[in-house]
């Protein structure tokens, strides 16, 4: 037999190909799309009058590349718009709506999810954390619908020196809650690092306040809002260090 000839796949070894290319995960993200065109598919390959040996290679070829046209067709319409949704998912918030947990209780979270080795969700909760204590120490303000890299940007600006942490942390978010990095221990000793960097910092004035009201200037407004920063930090609760 001449090497160079095309694998000639029966209706069952057909079946079983197109089966095998459409279980994978991504294509489990649109089950009901997915159904459909599975469905068409194999009722057509069901109708093939499939060809015995007397067929040419060429015949047999252009069967071939049809069937694998179709599986990449169907590979395209599904995987397509799965990558797209996660490209999106990219700008989601950090911290969801209806999530009322302290800082505390998320790095409690976070160390119960490094404890079991489930570094993704350790890595989330960690960054949640590091927001949530900014909140909590009014060095930004809550606002719903925030994503990590608007926290880190407006964090920034109040913690410079953490500034560049702050965005690699956010970067680590995006990437393992809705990307396709996959979060390991490093990634959580490095969020760990960054939680008790932000910590130990102490936020700076913004803005000159150069305008002048009908109380006083807006410096002093400035400077109280910093004492009152200050103060929120001293009574800041300190994030905890596992083994």
């Amino acid at each position: 037999m001449r090497a160079d000839l095309p694998v000639v796949p029966d209706r069952d070894t057909a079946r079983e190909w197109l089966t095998s290319e459409l279980q994978r995960p991504e294509y489990a993200e649109r089950e009901s799309l997915l159904s459909r065109l599975v469905n068409w598919v194999l009722d057509w390959l069901n109708g093939i009058q499939w060809p015995g040996t007397g067929m040419s290679g060429a015949q047999l070829g252009l069967l071939i590349a049809g069937v694998a046209a179709i599986v990449l067709l169907i590979a395209w319409l599904v995987a397509g718009p799965v990558q797209l949704g996660r490209a999106r998912k990219g700008s989601a918030e950090v911290l969801d709506t209806d999530d009322a947990r302290t800082a505390a209780q998320m790095r409690t979270a976070a160390d119960a999810a490094a404890a079991s080795g489930d570094w993704r969700t350790a890595a989330a909760e960690r960054f949640r954390a590091v927001v949530r204590s900014l909140e909590e120490r009014v060095i930004i303000e809550p606002r719903p619908g925030r994503t990590a890299q608007e926290a880190a940007g407006d964090a920034g600006e109040r913690l410079p020196a953490q500034a560049a942490g702050l965005r690699s942390g956010a970067d680590l978010f995006d990437g393992v809650e809705y990307g396709d990095r996959v979060a390991t221990a490093a990634d959580d000793a490095a969020l760990r690092e960054l939680d008790a960097a932000v910590a130990a910092a102490r936020p700076v004035a913004t803005g000159s306040g150069t305008g002048t009201g009908a109380t006083g200037s807006g410096s002093s407004s400035g400077a109280a809002a910093a004492a009152a920063a200050a103060s929120a930090d001293e009574n800041a609760d300190k994030p905890g260090v596992s083994a």
